[in-house]
């Protein structure tokens, strides 16, 4: 596998070289430095460009990268709609395991990129002298961030009401049904709620990651190991399982924040959870 310094030693010299590339950034986790690097991180780069059509009209330019096992063009699918407008982006996995998320933006979009950018950005290039400020990539965009009493209220309104759906799905037997709601909004509002509360206990001045991937560190182990079992959901009982575990760590969490920051922890609780007694023991009557 190439070196990181090898990696980024190609990708400026294939801009330092292409006239037609004039501004080279960097993004994400590799501008982190909470982030522990690894072998599996990409290289997010973007080159601002200022002829994109020269660029799109074929692949050879893009060989010189190196071989690759696969590469995939966002933009140029027809089953997923473009999310980058004027951009176009080239995901590729290569032979000796790098992969390069590369998107072309051009040259009249440079200040748009800077005012949207998530804070986790270096400039590697600058050929014309553009970029006039000091940039500094940091993640605090985000940092877990203290939640209003409306947000703290309607979060826990989205996580009952939902979990009415999965209750729903398991009683028709639609378990995939079920699994999704579970999967897509319940759980997601239950990490939520636990990140807001280690956000109340332990200062509300970094990240857990993108997905809550480490919000393990900073859970009691008992918890940790109670919320991993809520993805064994191959079966109803198990489904069921899953639903009322959610249940009782959302209750604990959500309690705990509203103590902290004096917020009324709402009856949807009580409600919801009567209401899935009941549906459950009308299967077994």
């Amino acid at each position: 596998m190439r070196s990181e310094q090898e990696m980024m030693n190609m990708l400026i010299d294939v801009a330092r070289n292409d006239h037609r590339v004039r501004l080279v950034t960097l993004e994400g986790s590799r501008t982190n430095k909470n982030i522990t690097p690894d072998l599996f991180q990409d290289y997010d780069i973007s080159y601002f460009v200022t002829d994109m059509d020269s660029f799109k009209e074929n692949d050879q330019w893009l060989h010189t990268f190196g071989s690759r096992i696969m590469m995939q063009k966002p933009e140029d699918m027809e089953l997923f709609p473009s999310e980058l407008g004027n951009w176009f982006s080239y995901i590729i996995l290569f032979e000796d395991g790098n992969k390069l998320d590369l998107t072309l933006i051009p040259m009249n979009e440079v200040e748009d990129y800077f005012t949207n950018s998530d804070g986790l950005v270096e400039v590697l290039l600058d050929k014309d002298d553009r970029i006039q400020h000091k940039v500094h990539a940091d993640d605090r965009q985000y940092w877990i961030k203290k939640p209003t009493a409306r947000e703290f209220d309607d979060c826990c309104n989205e996580f009952w009401m939902v979990s009415t759906y999965v209750v729903k799905g398991l009683v028709r037997q639609e378990i995939l049904f079920a699994i999704d709601h579970l999967n897509e909004i319940a759980r997601p509002n239950l990490l939520r709620m636990m990140a807001w509360q280690i956000g109340a206990e332990q200062g509300y001045t970094f990240s857990v990651g993108k997905n809550y991937k480490f919000i393990n560190r900073y859970l009691p182990n008992e918890d940790w190991e109670q919320f991993l079992s809520t993805y064994a959901e191959h079966s109803y009982p198990n489904m069921w399982q899953a639903l009322l575990t959610c249940y009782d760590l959302f209750r604990k969490y959500a309690t705990a924040v509203a103590e902290s920051l004096g917020y009324p922890y709402p009856a949807y609780d009580e409600a919801i959870t009567k209401y899935t007694e009941k549906m459950y023991r009308s299967l077994t009557c």
